[in-house]
């Protein structure tokens, strides 16, 4: 199949590409947009700077223009993973067999732009991933495949990404057989939920509220896309010093040690806000 990526993550660009041609597969185009470019914590340049070898960057000033410029193309698939617009109906209609997207969550729970960090804030224990048929919605066309993943005290993507890396590519695999097959997927019959982005009041730590909850609040923002005008918190001031708080520990460890409303919590990372 004949494929372009619809990405604005660098990992998730270089990734799906190297599964796709370890299928048999052959991406041609990296679309990506510079509207909302940092909305994953990557700078615009860095994702061009790493589009994967051999495929054609391409980069529509406005979404009526993603159709026309697929076209010229020809794909059979597209594959979409971490992008900021709602992708428009002419668009989706252009690829022979379909558009798939990847969701990290169990569909059709968790819908919306930030569902890893809304699970570490809800207390989940367990994420997961889907892969979708694309339709006018977020987050809404039929299933393909999807599986969970656990989730423990993982503080940044670097320590959650392995989980997916394994989970993805068996997915992937049952995903576009489905897709070669004609299978139109399972209808998401379930209402699910959605979530958008943290409201702005969720940015700065509330010492006297318990100390998981602020373990949980710290951990989130960590995953959390990235918003115009918001500061990527948690934010808390130490020592008169306004800071992020990028790491903490309800256990004892090195590190300053905060009172909380119902014991301690140890701050270990920090970085100048």
């Amino acid at each position: 199949m004949r494929a372009v990526l619809i990405s604005q993550v660098p990992p998730a660009a270089n990734g799906l590409t190297e599964m796709l041609r370890g299928l048999g597969h052959e991406p041609v185009a990296l679309l990506c947009s510079r509207e909302h470019a940092g909305r994953y914590g990557d700078e615009f340049d860095r994702l061009v700077r790493e589009a994967p070898a051999g495929l054609d960057v391409v980069i529509p000033a406005k979404r009526e223009g993603i159709a026309p410029l697929l076209r010229r193309y020809e794909p059979d698939l597209l594959l979409c993973l971490g992008f900021p617009w709602k992708i428009p109906p002419d668009a989706l209609a252009v690829p022979r067999l379909g558009a798939v997207n990847g969701h990290p969550s169990l569909l059709p729970e968790y819908r919306g732009p930030n569902p890893v960090a809304w699970m570490i804030r809800n207390g989940e224990s367990e994420i997961g991933f889907t892969f979708h048929r694309m339709d006018a919605e977020l987050d809404t066309g039929p299933i393909l495949a999807q599986a969970p993943i656990p989730l423990d005290n993982e503080h940044t993507w670097d320590e959650l990404e392995p989980k997916f890396v394994d989970v993805i590519g068996e997915l992937l695999t049952r995903a576009l057989a489905r897709l070669e097959a004609g299978d139109p997927g399972d209808p998401q019959e379930d209402e699910g939920t959605y979530y958008s982005f943290f409201e702005p009041a969720y940015v700065r730590i509330d010492w006297t509220k318990p100390s998981a909850d602020i373990q949980r609040q710290v951990r989130a923002w960590r995953f959390a896309s990235r918003r115009d005008g918001l500061d990527h918190g948690a934010l808390a001031e130490l020592d008169g010093e306004a800071v992020r708080v990028l790491r903490v520990s309800t256990e004892p460890a090195e590190g300053r040690v905060m009172e909380t409303g119902d014991g301690r919590l140890w701050v270990l990372e920090t970085e100048p806000a």
